[in-house]
């Protein structure tokens, strides 16, 4: 009697049009006629201008001087940048006492990547640390007055530095601020929910360079003449306020996207309301407006260079103060390409981190 086997054939490998390289390029720049011909075209431009745009920024650019003069070559004149570094990192904080914000500046760094490193021990106290001490450290650091500090006002704060101060602040603000909006403006109670209406749509229907005119110039106006509120402070909760009413919205929609089912399941388990949405809500809810959130902060970072009209020296503003400076004329091509890098690694770094949030936290498989 013959035998017959029933053991699955094993499978065929993939067509190797289909994988790697060749299958990439397929699917993503030669998919269609199209397509094609737009790739071709991307192509040749690139391939045109690449070039040329290395020659002068790279191999015909001058890299090492200390005046305009040894800019002598026909390329780019990074010597402006690298002499004037510490100037656009600071702003006008003395130099004597660069060593505050770079001890700031790494303490965070360190507590941010102990929070997100996921093996390390102790989180819970490292964020209360994060959250409720570092203030405390950083404001000691960067103003002084104790510890044998000098005293540095704020208006001599600027650069990068002034630009990551009022972006991490706003972010570590306006997120907590925007959930407790957004549950406001979902809620059934006539009071929370008009109050949070108002707030939000006030906020988002003027713009962040009117908010920070107003709060720089009328807020003075409204308080008692014996109580001085500090420029950067002004600027500060302006800032808060405007992206937290944005904030509240990318929220509200996570709010929204949420089945109704998942709220009526909270109160068969008798779960209260507070309960249902730390517990079961809001986590689901922000995992799905991530990119929202992301692009929220992207936006108040470069929004960072509207105190300009209130007087404040940001990374941008100290950078074209740099080009009024006669001794350097003429270099403001390498300035900007500068400050665009810097903003694009750093928005580009939020970018790449959302992504591998999202596909941490995706629970659809």
């Amino acid at each position: 009697m013959a035998v017959y086997s029933h053991s699955p054939a094993a499978d065929l490998p993939p067509p190797k049009s289909e994988v790697g390289i060749v299958g990439w390029l397929k699917k993503n720049l030669f998919s269609t006629p199209v397509n094609s011909l737009l790739s071709v075209v991307a192509l040749a431009f690139i391939c045109w201008t690449l070039p040329k745009i290395a020659q002068w920024a790279l191999i015909d650019a001058d890299w090492f001087g200390t005046t305009a003069q040894d800019c002598s070559r026909e390329g780019a004149c990074w010597v402006f940048v690298i002499v004037r570094f510490n100037q656009f990192l600071f702003g006008f904080y003395p130099s004597s006492e660069y060593w505050r914000v770079v001890l700031a500046f790494s303490l965070v760094g360190f507590l941010i990547a102990w929070l997100l490193i996921e093996k390390t021990p102790k989180k819970g106290l490292v964020a209360f640390i994060t959250v409720f001490i570092y203030p405390v450290i950083a404001y000691i650091l960067f103003y002084g007055g104790v510890f044998g500090l000098p005293v540095i006002e704020t208006h001599r704060w600027g650069g990068l530095m002034l630009t990551l101060i009022l972006a991490t602040i706003g972010m570590f603000c306006a997120l907590p601020i925007g959930i407790i909006l957004a549950l406001g403006r979902r809620s059934s109670m006539p009071i929370a929910k008009s109050v949070s209406i108002i707030f939000i749509e006030l906020w988002r229907g003027v713009p962040l360079i009117t908010v920070l005119f107003m709060s720089s110039v009328m807020l003075p106006i409204f308080i008692p003449e014996e109580i001085t509120i500090d420029k950067l402070l002004r600027a500060i909760i302006g800032i808060i306020f405007f992206e937290s009413a944005y904030m509240a919205e990318v929220i509200r929609g996570g709010l929204q996207a949420i089945p109704r089912g998942q709220y009526e399941a909270a109160e068969a388990l008798g779960l209260s309301y507070w309960k249902t949405m730390f517990f079961i809500i809001l986590p689901q809810a922000l995992k799905m407006v991530i990119p929202g959130i992301v692009n929220t902060f992207n936006a108040l970072f470069m929004d960072t260079t509207l105190v300009l009209i209130i007087g404040l020296f940001d990374f941008l503003a100290v950078m074209q103060s740099a080009f009024a400076d006669p001794k350097w004329p003429g270099f403001s091509v390498e300035g900007y390409i500068f400050v665009a890098l810097v903003y694009w690694i750093a928005c580009f770094s939020m970018s790449r981190y959302s992504q591998y949030l999202e596909r941490k936290l995706h629970t659809g498989h």
